[in-house]
């Protein structure tokens, strides 16, 4: 009987079940069965401990992907792209695969068997139509027809996990949603390679993608303690860069509340309302748990001092517009901001 039920429940499959992943699973469960891919077996118990039935596959190797086709319609896709290169190939491999599912589902369904295969346009007129979609959804607009046609062939429904990162250096100036991507590194690259996938999907009715660009994920479990405790230095304030925060936990809501009620191709800034520098974020947080705090140097003695992976962080400056986050999906955040978070901290420190 409760394999019954179990088998009738709406699925959800999680691709990079990580910390975020595990938060998600609770919220999940009441209203759905949650499968979580993993590429390391190890983490197989951990995984069904929390709540989720583990799938063992790699999304760097396609053939290990084959149960994932057809086997959930909404998918959590956590999972970072690949470490080289600046195409998102782990997103197209994941992409191929719900595709696949997508047009057995089609032809299944009493449609002759070659209708899910596109007429083909001429080539200018295909250009023309993407090149509409994009203008379109970079001005926060999302075309009808994108929704008709996600509609009407059962897609699949994507939740990606991105990064403010695709927007480089902003100066430090409040941006929202439609402000160009510039990614200004490899790794920013690949996420716009990822986010460009999906929209293009999603433009031909493969599947159903929502974006959520995310900034500095923080939790009890994420805070920048071992940095402080070493010593590593901070920008002084005229150098410092603006960041962004959101809490693990605030997160993980946002990307389920993206499952149900995240329209077509949009983007939304999954950010609190802080706004602070990366050197008073640091402050904050050693004056909570009771350290010293960073010291701070000049961004040419950084340069000399500092990781070349951490400083390409402090390298981008900008602050996000959360409104579409509240007024569109209406999130209400349990941690508005770093200082509400870090007040609850210290009561438990």
């Amino acid at each position: 009987m409760k394999a019954t039920r179990n088998f009738r429940r709406p699925r959800v499959l999680i691709v990079g079940c990580g910390d975020v992943g595990l938060r998600c699973v609770p919220l999940l469960q009441p209203r759905a069965r949650v499968f979580a891919l993993t590429s390391h077996a190890a983490r197989c118990a951990e995984l069904r401990a929390a709540g989720a039935t583990p799938l063992v596959g790699d999304l760097d190797e396609r053939r290990s992907l084959k149960r994932l086709a057809g086997l959930a319609p909404t998918v959590l896709h956590l999972a970072p792209p690949q470490k080289s290169g600046d195409d998102d190939r782990r997103t197209r491999a994941l992409l191929a695969t719900l595709g696949s599912a997508g047009q057995v589902r089609r032809m299944g369904a009493g449609m002759r068997a070659c209708t899910w295969i596109p007429a083909v346009a001429p080539i200018a007129r295909m250009r023309r139509a993407r090149a509409s979609f994009l203008d379109a959804e970079a001005a926060g607009i999302v075309p009808d027809r994108v929704r008709r046609a996600a509609a009407s062939r059962g897609a699949s429904r994507i939740v990606y996990a991105s990064t403010t990162g695709v927007y480089g250096d902003c100066g430090g100036a409040w941006i929202d949603e439609t402000r160009a991507v510039r990614p200004a590194n490899a790794r920013a690259k690949r996420r716009v390679s990822a986010e460009r996938q999906l929209r293009r999907a999603t433009a031909r009715g493969a599947v159903t993608a929502s974006i959520a660009r995310i900034p500095g994920i923080y939790a009890r479990n994420r805070l920048p303690l071992a940095r402080l405790k070493k010593g590593t230095p901070a920008l002084n304030a005229a150098d410092d860069v603006y960041t962004n925060h959101i809490h693990a936990d605030d997160l993980a809501a946002i990307l389920v509340r993206l499952a149900t009620h995240g329209k077509p191709a949009r983007v939304i800034h999954a950010s609190d309302d802080s706004s602070l520098k990366m050197g008073e974020y640091f402050d904050l947080v050693a004056d909570t748990f009771g350290l010293a705090r960073a010291p701070r140097i000049t961004r040419a003695q950084a340069e000399q001092q500092i990781d070349p992976s951490l400083l390409s962080f402090m390298r981008e400056s900008r602050r996000l517009v959360n409104r579409r986050l509240k007024d569109e999906l209406r999130v209400r955040l349990r941690y508005p901001s770093v200082e509400d978070f870090l007040r609850d901290a210290a009561k438990g420190a």
